[in-house]
């Protein structure tokens, strides 16, 4: 072998030693995944964002007068007016302090596709006994934009 080959790799293999033993490994923190210590799930905060908007709340008095639908606009203005729609879900969570339920829903005919969506409960009363998982089926006030009718499901 070269001398200056001889020499490049003395350096390098130098400077590999001396990087290696510079390196010291810290310790884990407890909230760390893999620390032996650490909770299996993390706990979640309970949701803030559930929560309606002032723009949400139905008024009480019609803001304009609005001339009646002819044709098959008024079959979509009577659907829209329906008073209540009843669908049927799975609970996937429940939110007290808000008044809340989150549900997994199929379609409800005519109202809104399937979907997982926050709900208010209107009496507050209706969450007593309900749990995540929960086969549920429900009836919604359309003006009041809440639940106001839960079943349990067997």
């Amino acid at each position: 072998m070269k001398p200056h080959k001889k020499k490049l790799l003395l350096i390098f293999a130098l400077l590999f030693l001396a990087g290696c033993a510079a390196y010291k490994l810290e310790p884990l923190m407890t909230t760390h995944p893999a620390h032996p210590d650490a909770t299996a799930v993390p706990v979640r905060p309970v949701s803030k964002t559930l929560a309606y908007t002032r723009a949400d709340i139905p008024s009480p008095q019609p803001l304009v007068a609005i001339a009646p639908p002819q044709g098959q606009e008024a079959q979509q203005a009577a659907q829209s007016e329906q008073k209540t729609v009843v669908g049927e879900g799975k609970v996937i969570a429940i939110v007290p302090n808000a008044n809340q339920i989150v549900v997994e829903h199929g379609e409800i005919k005519g109202f809104m596709d399937a979907m997982t969506m926050g709900y208010r409960v209107d009496p507050p009363s209706l969450l007593e006994g309900l749990k995540s998982g929960d086969k549920v089926r429900f009836t919604i006030d359309v003006p009041k934009k809440a639940i106001v009718k839960i079943e349990k499901m067997k």
